[in-house]
């Protein structure tokens, strides 16, 4: 990890660490410990727009208009990247033009150009750069881009957009800096070990891209104040404890007092912190060998 210092006084307002991540010196009260991303590696172009539509979001309400999550709203407006999940270009060879920013995740994404003229976004694995080639298929090269079904990926191997059900798509380690690791194979099934630390078992012919899901980096940053959260369309959380007794639980009392009940309680009484919340009989506990911790 690099430090660069300023031994000049307070006359820059940012340092970097990692090249990567930028750190702002405190300016002002809410620029004090706040950082953001550099954005230095992503492309300066514009999306491409036969690949965006636009996104209704439901800001927490549901067909009736009534709240369902509660803290979501606002929030800057967002054109949603139809990404390739199903990686289904098999035996297509694609190269990448582009590395973009995705509003909506925290992973970076990769604009790919087929010899066949299609475009398509994907996920960006670390270390997969401009002008390289990735393919899909079952008999192409084991390195980071190409998709490949569990089967044919040897042990040891970090993978990532991995398929619950073949030909369905990826629909697990998809967020930034998360992988799995491929652990054994037995009969139909391939061993994973998940980055939950969970050991599950898959179907061998369940498709996975080589390599780790890139810009790690977002997880070292600092909002630094409430604005911020709030373009992320995330509203204010208010403490139950601050509450009177007919709205929460843990409300009222004499100043600042404890919960005064043997666990924590959601709004609604029920226990919350720690509790699970699994299904008891879920279906998928047979491909389960270890559960996460």
């Amino acid at each position: 990890m690099i430090f660069l210092t300023n031994t000049h006084g307070w006359d820059k307002k940012v340092f970097k660490i990692n090249m990567a991540i930028k750190i702002y010196k405190p300016y002002t009260p809410s620029s004090r410990n706040k950082s953001s991303l550099d954005f230095s590696q992503l492309s300066k172009v514009k999306p491409e727009k036969s690949l965006t539509v636009a996104n209704h979001r439901a800001k927490g309400r549901n067909n009736k208009g009534r709240i369902t999550i509660r803290h979501r709203g606002g929030g800057h407006k967002r054109r949603y990247r139809l990404i390739d999940f199903k990686r289904n270009k098999y035996d297509i060879v694609g190269k990448v033009t582009t590395i973009e920013y995705d509003p909506n995740r925290n992973a970076n994404i990769a604009l790919v150009n087929y010899t066949d003229g299609d475009k398509r976004y994907i996920l960006h694995p670390d270390k997969l750069n401009i002008g390289d080639e990735i393919c899909a298929g079952k008999n192409v090269e084991l390195k980071v881009g190409n998709a490949l079904p569990l089967d044919s990926i040897p042990l040891g191997t970090d993978v990532h957009n991995i398929e619950l059900f073949p030909g369905k798509g990826g629909q697990l380690m998809r967020s930034a800096g998360t992988s799995a690791r491929i652990l054994a194979k037995e009969n139909n099934f391939v061993v994973l070990r998940l980055s939950s630390k969970e050991i599950r078992l898959f179907k061998k012919e369940c498709y996975a891209t080589i390599g780790k899901v890139s810009n790690s980096d977002i997880y070292q940053v600092v909002l630094g104040k409430a604005g911020r959260k709030r373009w992320l369309g995330i509203r204010p959380t208010v403490r139950g404890s601050v509450m009177n007794p007919v709205d929460h639980p843990h409300g009222g009392g004499e100043g600042r007092c404890p919960i005064g009940r043997s666990h924590p309680l959601t709004p609604w009484g029920k226990p919350a912190l720690g509790v699970k919340t699994r299904k008891r009989k879920s279906k998928s506990d047979m491909f389960i060998i270890r559960r996460r911790k």
